[in-house]
Protein backbone atom coordinates (compact mmCIF):
# COMPACT_ATOMS: atom_id res chain seq x y z
CA UNK A 1 0.00 0.00 0.00
CA UNK A 2 1.28 3.24 -0.94
CA UNK A 3 2.15 6.04 2.00
CA UNK A 4 -0.26 8.45 2.58
CA UNK A 5 -3.14 5.76 1.90
CA UNK A 6 -5.27 4.19 4.59
CA UNK A 7 -7.18 0.66 3.93
CA UNK A 8 -9.69 -0.37 5.52
CA UNK A 9 -8.40 -4.31 5.28
CA UNK A 10 -5.03 -5.84 4.57
CA UNK A 11 -3.80 -9.37 3.57
CA UNK A 12 -4.93 -11.89 1.84
CA UNK A 13 -8.74 -10.75 2.72
CA UNK A 14 -7.72 -7.30 1.28
CA UNK A 15 -7.06 -5.75 -2.21
CA UNK A 16 -5.82 -9.06 -3.80
CA UNK A 17 -8.75 -10.89 -2.66
CA UNK A 18 -11.15 -8.39 -3.88
CA UNK A 19 -13.19 -7.91 -6.81
CA UNK A 20 -12.54 -4.24 -6.75
CA UNK A 21 -10.74 -1.53 -5.48
CA UNK A 22 -13.02 1.72 -4.23
CA UNK A 23 -10.91 4.38 -3.59
CA UNK A 24 -11.98 7.69 -1.87
CA UNK A 25 -9.90 10.88 -1.73
CA UNK A 26 -9.77 12.07 1.49
CA UNK A 27 -7.04 14.92 0.49
CA UNK A 28 -10.23 15.48 -2.64
CA UNK A 29 -12.97 15.92 -0.13
CA UNK A 30 -11.36 18.37 2.33
CA UNK A 31 -10.10 20.45 -0.93
CA UNK A 32 -13.78 20.57 -1.74
CA UNK A 33 -14.80 21.83 1.65
CA UNK A 34 -12.04 23.95 1.84
CA UNK A 35 -13.39 26.00 -1.51
CA UNK A 36 -17.10 25.95 -0.69
CA UNK A 37 -15.58 27.33 2.57
CA UNK A 38 -13.84 30.01 1.20
CA UNK A 39 -16.90 30.86 -1.08
CA UNK A 40 -19.40 30.97 1.56
CA UNK A 41 -17.17 33.46 3.91
CA UNK A 42 -18.08 35.09 6.23
CA UNK A 43 -20.90 32.23 7.28
CA UNK A 44 -19.56 29.20 8.57
CA UNK A 45 -19.54 25.86 5.94
CA UNK A 46 -20.70 22.78 7.67
CA UNK A 47 -20.24 19.12 6.36
CA UNK A 48 -23.08 16.76 5.82
CA UNK A 49 -21.73 13.48 6.71
CA UNK A 50 -25.32 11.02 6.57
CA UNK A 51 -25.59 7.82 5.57
CA UNK A 52 -21.93 7.05 5.85
CA UNK A 53 -20.80 9.93 4.11
CA UNK A 54 -22.81 9.42 1.07
CA UNK A 55 -21.77 5.53 1.39
CA UNK A 56 -18.21 6.47 0.84
CA UNK A 57 -17.05 6.02 4.49
CA UNK A 58 -17.86 8.99 7.67
CA UNK A 59 -15.25 8.09 9.62
CA UNK A 60 -12.04 8.62 8.12
CA UNK A 61 -13.43 12.13 6.61
CA UNK A 62 -14.73 13.67 9.56
CA UNK A 63 -11.32 13.82 11.25
CA UNK A 64 -9.21 15.57 8.36
CA UNK A 65 -12.49 17.93 7.71
CA UNK A 66 -12.19 19.00 11.46
CA UNK A 67 -8.76 19.48 10.69
CA UNK A 68 -9.47 21.68 8.06
CA UNK A 69 -11.47 23.99 10.16
CA UNK A 70 -15.03 21.77 10.24
CA UNK A 71 -16.77 22.47 13.54
CA UNK A 72 -20.24 21.68 11.86
CA UNK A 73 -21.52 18.14 11.33
CA UNK A 74 -24.95 17.16 10.19
CA UNK A 75 -26.53 13.76 9.85
CA UNK A 76 -29.85 12.12 9.98
CA UNK A 77 -30.68 9.53 13.00
CA UNK A 78 -29.23 10.33 16.33
CA UNK A 79 -27.33 6.58 15.95
CA UNK A 80 -25.13 8.35 12.65
CA UNK A 81 -24.15 11.03 15.14
CA UNK A 82 -23.54 8.70 18.72
CA UNK A 83 -20.92 6.51 16.12
CA UNK A 84 -19.13 10.05 15.63
CA UNK A 85 -18.93 11.89 18.70
CA UNK A 86 -16.07 10.27 20.21
CA UNK A 87 -14.50 10.40 16.55
CA UNK A 88 -14.58 14.33 16.68
CA UNK A 89 -12.95 17.47 19.37
CA UNK A 90 -15.35 18.76 22.21
CA UNK A 91 -15.63 21.52 20.08
CA UNK A 92 -17.21 19.96 16.94
CA UNK A 93 -21.19 19.95 17.01
CA UNK A 94 -23.31 17.29 15.48
CA UNK A 95 -27.10 17.93 14.01
CA UNK A 96 -29.88 15.18 13.78
CA UNK A 97 -31.89 16.27 10.61
CA UNK A 98 -34.45 13.87 10.88
CA UNK A 99 -35.68 15.63 14.80
CA UNK A 100 -36.24 14.40 17.82
CA UNK A 101 -38.11 10.77 17.94
CA UNK A 102 -39.95 9.74 20.55
CA UNK A 103 -38.25 9.18 23.82
CA UNK A 104 -35.11 9.93 22.77
CA UNK A 105 -34.32 13.11 24.14
CA UNK A 106 -32.41 11.48 27.18
CA UNK A 107 -30.00 10.29 24.85
CA UNK A 108 -28.69 13.21 23.21
CA UNK A 109 -25.09 13.62 24.58
CA UNK A 110 -23.25 16.93 24.78
CA UNK A 111 -22.74 18.30 21.22
CA UNK A 112 -25.31 16.39 19.84
CA UNK A 113 -28.36 19.03 18.72
CA UNK A 114 -32.10 18.02 17.45
CA UNK A 115 -33.42 19.56 14.36
CA UNK A 116 -36.52 19.62 15.45
CA UNK A 117 -39.41 19.59 12.96
CA UNK A 118 -42.39 20.58 14.53
CA UNK A 119 -44.35 22.32 17.93
CA UNK A 120 -44.75 18.95 19.06
CA UNK A 121 -41.16 18.24 19.32
CA UNK A 122 -40.33 21.49 20.21
CA UNK A 123 -42.39 20.64 22.99
CA UNK A 124 -40.66 17.28 24.06
CA UNK A 125 -37.16 18.92 23.89
CA UNK A 126 -38.33 22.01 26.08
CA UNK A 127 -39.89 19.76 28.79
CA UNK A 128 -37.06 17.33 28.57
CA UNK A 129 -34.18 19.98 29.53
CA UNK A 130 -36.18 23.58 30.13
CA UNK A 131 -33.50 25.21 28.15
CA UNK A 132 -30.46 23.05 29.29
CA UNK A 133 -29.40 21.83 26.12
CA UNK A 134 -29.48 23.38 22.46
CA UNK A 135 -31.39 22.88 19.38
CA UNK A 136 -31.92 23.78 15.78
CA UNK A 137 -35.58 24.78 14.69
CA UNK A 138 -36.85 24.04 11.20
CA UNK A 139 -39.23 25.81 9.63
CA UNK A 140 -41.53 24.58 6.36
CA UNK A 141 -40.12 26.90 3.48
CA UNK A 142 -42.67 25.36 1.01
CA UNK A 143 -40.92 21.57 0.71
CA UNK A 144 -44.20 20.16 2.77
CA UNK A 145 -41.23 17.86 3.92
CA UNK A 146 -39.85 18.05 7.36
CA UNK A 147 -40.15 21.92 9.52
CA UNK A 148 -42.93 23.84 11.35
CA UNK A 149 -45.31 25.39 8.83
CA UNK A 150 -46.70 29.30 9.40
CA UNK A 151 -49.08 27.73 12.33
CA UNK A 152 -46.56 26.73 14.19
CA UNK A 153 -44.37 29.16 13.71
CA UNK A 154 -46.28 31.88 14.83
CA UNK A 155 -47.67 29.78 17.87
CA UNK A 156 -43.91 29.47 18.82
CA UNK A 157 -43.21 33.00 18.42
CA UNK A 158 -46.53 33.60 20.98
CA UNK A 159 -44.92 31.10 23.66
CA UNK A 160 -41.77 33.11 24.36
CA UNK A 161 -41.24 30.63 27.35
CA UNK A 162 -41.27 27.55 24.92
CA UNK A 163 -38.85 29.59 22.75
CA UNK A 164 -36.14 30.02 25.33
CA UNK A 165 -36.89 26.63 26.84
CA UNK A 166 -36.24 24.74 23.37
CA UNK A 167 -32.54 26.31 23.90
CA UNK A 168 -32.86 27.10 20.14
CA UNK A 169 -29.79 28.59 18.65
CA UNK A 170 -30.69 28.36 14.81
CA UNK A 171 -33.09 28.38 12.64
CA UNK A 172 -32.46 26.52 9.32
CA UNK A 173 -34.71 25.33 6.28
CA UNK A 174 -34.51 23.51 2.96
CA UNK A 175 -34.27 24.60 -0.55
CA UNK A 176 -36.46 22.26 -2.84
CA UNK A 177 -34.91 23.51 -6.29
CA UNK A 178 -31.49 24.75 -6.33
CA UNK A 179 -30.63 22.56 -8.27
CA UNK A 180 -32.57 24.34 -10.91
CA UNK A 181 -31.48 27.76 -10.62
CA UNK A 182 -33.91 29.09 -13.63
CA UNK A 183 -37.03 27.89 -11.27
CA UNK A 184 -38.75 30.91 -9.28
CA UNK A 185 -39.10 28.36 -6.39
CA UNK A 186 -35.95 29.23 -4.39
CA UNK A 187 -36.43 32.67 -4.67
CA UNK A 188 -40.06 32.13 -3.16
CA UNK A 189 -38.54 30.04 -0.48
CA UNK A 190 -36.12 32.78 0.33
CA UNK A 191 -38.84 35.08 0.87
CA UNK A 192 -40.42 32.33 3.14
CA UNK A 193 -37.17 31.80 5.50
CA UNK A 194 -36.86 35.34 5.95
CA UNK A 195 -40.40 35.74 7.30
CA UNK A 196 -39.87 32.92 9.56
CA UNK A 197 -36.58 34.13 10.75
CA UNK A 198 -38.67 38.03 11.33
CA UNK A 199 -41.29 35.21 13.42
CA UNK A 200 -38.16 34.07 15.71
CA UNK A 201 -35.90 36.71 15.36
CA UNK A 202 -32.12 36.48 17.41
CA UNK A 203 -31.48 33.11 15.65
CA UNK A 204 -28.67 31.91 13.19
CA UNK A 205 -29.72 31.17 9.60
CA UNK A 206 -29.28 28.32 7.42
CA UNK A 207 -31.07 27.70 4.09
CA UNK A 208 -28.44 26.29 1.78
CA UNK A 209 -27.47 23.22 0.82
CA UNK A 210 -24.70 22.31 -2.35
CA UNK A 211 -26.76 23.83 -5.01
CA UNK A 212 -28.34 26.60 -2.44
CA UNK A 213 -24.83 27.63 -2.47
CA UNK A 214 -23.84 28.52 -5.70
CA UNK A 215 -27.03 30.66 -5.77
CA UNK A 216 -25.44 33.58 -4.33
CA UNK A 217 -24.84 35.07 -1.07
CA UNK A 218 -28.01 36.08 0.17
CA UNK A 219 -28.92 32.22 0.46
CA UNK A 220 -25.91 32.29 2.56
CA UNK A 221 -26.73 33.26 5.81
CA UNK A 222 -24.79 32.33 8.95
CA UNK A 223 -24.40 28.77 7.82
CA UNK A 224 -23.98 26.26 5.12
CA UNK A 225 -24.77 22.67 4.98
CA UNK A 226 -22.89 21.27 1.78
CA UNK A 227 -23.22 17.46 1.26
CA UNK A 228 -23.25 16.37 -2.27
CA UNK A 229 -21.08 18.57 -3.14
CA UNK A 230 -18.63 17.35 -1.16
CA UNK A 231 -18.13 13.98 -2.51
CA UNK A 232 -17.62 15.35 -6.22
CA UNK A 233 -21.45 15.36 -7.45
CA UNK A 234 -22.89 17.77 -9.58
CA UNK A 235 -25.12 19.72 -7.61
CA UNK A 236 -25.79 22.72 -10.31
CA UNK A 237 -25.39 23.96 -13.72
CA UNK A 238 -23.81 26.92 -11.69
CA UNK A 239 -20.82 24.79 -9.59
CA UNK A 240 -17.68 25.09 -9.72
CA UNK A 241 -14.48 24.60 -7.83
CA UNK A 242 -15.23 20.63 -6.62
CA UNK A 243 -13.09 18.41 -7.99
CA UNK A 244 -13.75 14.20 -8.26
CA UNK A 245 -13.34 12.02 -5.15
CA UNK A 246 -14.18 8.77 -6.18
CA UNK A 247 -12.00 6.00 -8.33
CA UNK A 248 -13.66 2.40 -8.42
CA UNK A 249 -11.54 -0.45 -10.51
CA UNK A 250 -12.82 -3.75 -10.50
CA UNK A 251 -11.43 -7.04 -11.57
CA UNK A 252 -11.63 -9.72 -14.54
CA UNK A 253 -12.57 -12.65 -13.32
CA UNK A 254 -12.54 -14.83 -16.78
CA UNK A 255 -11.47 -14.05 -20.19
CA UNK A 256 -13.45 -15.74 -22.88
CA UNK A 257 -14.49 -16.13 -26.91
CA UNK A 258 -17.28 -16.96 -27.85
CA UNK A 259 -18.27 -17.77 -31.02
CA UNK A 260 -21.26 -15.78 -33.55
CA UNK A 261 -24.55 -16.98 -32.34
CA UNK A 262 -23.57 -17.69 -28.75
CA UNK A 263 -25.52 -16.04 -26.06
CA UNK A 264 -24.45 -14.34 -22.84
CA UNK A 265 -26.29 -13.80 -19.31
CA UNK A 266 -29.46 -14.40 -18.32
CA UNK A 267 -32.61 -14.64 -20.29
CA UNK A 268 -30.08 -14.64 -23.61
CA UNK A 269 -30.91 -10.73 -24.15
CA UNK A 270 -27.55 -10.91 -26.05
CA UNK A 271 -26.80 -13.06 -28.96
CA UNK A 272 -22.95 -12.69 -30.60
CA UNK A 273 -22.87 -11.97 -34.27
CA UNK A 274 -19.38 -12.26 -34.63
CA UNK A 275 -16.79 -14.16 -32.94
CA UNK A 276 -16.31 -11.97 -29.57
CA UNK A 277 -13.93 -11.73 -26.73
CA UNK A 278 -15.39 -10.84 -23.26
CA UNK A 279 -14.75 -10.27 -19.91
CA UNK A 280 -16.66 -11.35 -17.01
CA UNK A 281 -15.80 -8.70 -14.41
CA UNK A 282 -16.08 -9.48 -10.72
CA UNK A 283 -19.28 -6.71 -9.57
CA UNK A 284 -23.09 -6.93 -9.61
CA UNK A 285 -25.87 -5.29 -8.86
CA UNK A 286 -25.20 -6.40 -4.80
CA UNK A 287 -21.98 -4.11 -5.46
CA UNK A 288 -24.16 -0.88 -6.97
CA UNK A 289 -23.58 -1.74 -10.38
CA UNK A 290 -27.21 -1.54 -11.20
CA UNK A 291 -29.06 -3.94 -13.85
CA UNK A 292 -30.20 -0.88 -15.95
CA UNK A 293 -26.18 -0.60 -17.14
CA UNK A 294 -26.74 -4.29 -19.27
CA UNK A 295 -27.39 -4.23 -22.55
CA UNK A 296 -24.33 -1.54 -23.49
CA UNK A 297 -26.12 1.17 -21.38
CA UNK A 298 -23.06 0.58 -19.38
CA UNK A 299 -19.53 0.16 -19.70
CA UNK A 300 -16.11 0.07 -18.08
CA UNK A 301 -12.68 1.66 -19.45
CA UNK A 302 -9.14 -0.32 -20.33
CA UNK A 303 -7.42 3.18 -20.51
CA UNK A 304 -8.73 5.06 -23.10
CA UNK A 305 -10.88 2.48 -24.39
CA UNK A 306 -14.56 1.91 -23.68
CA UNK A 307 -15.51 -1.63 -23.24
CA UNK A 308 -19.42 -1.30 -23.69
CA UNK A 309 -21.89 -4.09 -21.74
CA UNK A 310 -23.23 -6.89 -22.59
CA UNK A 311 -26.08 -9.41 -22.22
CA UNK A 312 -27.29 -8.83 -18.16
CA UNK A 313 -25.79 -7.74 -15.23
CA UNK A 314 -26.09 -10.12 -12.23
CA UNK A 315 -26.04 -9.85 -8.49
CA UNK A 316 -21.90 -10.86 -8.92
CA UNK A 317 -20.55 -10.06 -12.40
CA UNK A 318 -21.39 -8.92 -15.83
CA UNK A 319 -19.76 -9.18 -19.13
CA UNK A 320 -18.41 -6.67 -21.38
CA UNK A 321 -17.17 -7.02 -24.62
CA UNK A 322 -13.30 -6.31 -25.37
CA UNK A 323 -12.37 -7.02 -28.83
CA UNK A 324 -11.28 -3.46 -29.59
CA UNK A 325 -8.05 -4.75 -27.50
CA UNK A 326 -4.94 -6.36 -28.62
CA UNK A 327 -4.74 -10.20 -27.75
CA UNK A 328 -3.20 -10.52 -24.62
CA UNK A 329 -3.76 -6.84 -23.42
CA UNK A 330 -5.99 -8.35 -20.18
CA UNK A 331 -5.44 -10.97 -18.32
CA UNK A 332 -7.38 -12.43 -15.24
CA UNK A 333 -6.93 -10.46 -12.37
CA UNK A 334 -6.42 -7.21 -13.91
CA UNK A 335 -8.59 -3.71 -12.75
CA UNK A 336 -10.91 -1.91 -15.34
CA UNK A 337 -12.05 1.41 -14.68
CA UNK A 338 -15.41 2.04 -13.69
CA UNK A 339 -15.69 5.39 -12.18
CA UNK A 340 -12.56 7.31 -12.88
CA UNK A 341 -11.20 9.79 -15.27
CA UNK A 342 -13.23 8.44 -17.96
CA UNK A 343 -16.56 7.68 -16.45
CA UNK A 344 -17.62 10.07 -13.09
CA UNK A 345 -20.00 9.42 -10.94
CA UNK A 346 -22.36 11.65 -12.85
CA UNK A 347 -21.58 10.07 -16.25
CA UNK A 348 -22.92 6.68 -14.85
CA UNK A 349 -26.30 8.78 -12.97
CA UNK A 350 -27.43 10.30 -16.14
CA UNK A 351 -26.40 6.75 -18.33
CA UNK A 352 -29.08 5.18 -16.05
CA UNK A 353 -31.75 7.67 -15.37
CA UNK A 354 -31.23 8.99 -11.99
CA UNK A 355 -28.84 11.28 -9.83
CA UNK A 356 -24.90 10.65 -8.59
CA UNK A 357 -26.28 10.98 -4.85
CA UNK A 358 -27.98 7.21 -5.97
CA UNK A 359 -24.78 6.02 -7.55
CA UNK A 360 -22.56 7.21 -4.56
CA UNK A 361 -24.87 5.83 -1.69
CA UNK A 362 -25.61 2.63 -3.50
CA UNK A 363 -21.78 1.34 -3.96
CA UNK A 364 -21.69 -1.80 -2.24
CA UNK A 365 -19.29 -3.06 1.00
CA UNK A 366 -17.73 -6.27 -0.91
CA UNK A 367 -15.05 -3.51 -2.79
CA UNK A 368 -11.72 -2.85 -0.91
CA UNK A 369 -11.61 0.62 0.17
CA UNK A 370 -8.69 2.77 0.25
CA UNK A 371 -8.48 6.33 1.80
CA UNK A 372 -6.11 8.18 -0.41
Amino acid sequence: MAEGKVSVSEGVSGAAAAGGILTIGVGAVVANWRSLAARVAPARSAAVVKADAYGLGAAPLVGPLHDAGCRDFFVVALSEAEALRPLLPPDATIYVLNGLLPGTAAAYGDGILPVLNSLAQCRAWAGAWRGGRPSVIQVDTGMSRLGLDVAEQQALAGDPALLAATGARLIMSHLACADEPDKPASGAQLAAFRAARARLPGLAGSLAASSGIFLGPDYHFDLCRPGASLYGIETSPLAEGIGPVVDLRVRVAQLREIEAGASVGYGYTFRASRTTRLATLATGYADGWWRRFSGGTGAAYFGDTRLPSVGRVSMDSFSVDVSALPQGALAEGDLLELIGPHQSVDDLARAAGTIGYEVLTSLGRRYHRVYA
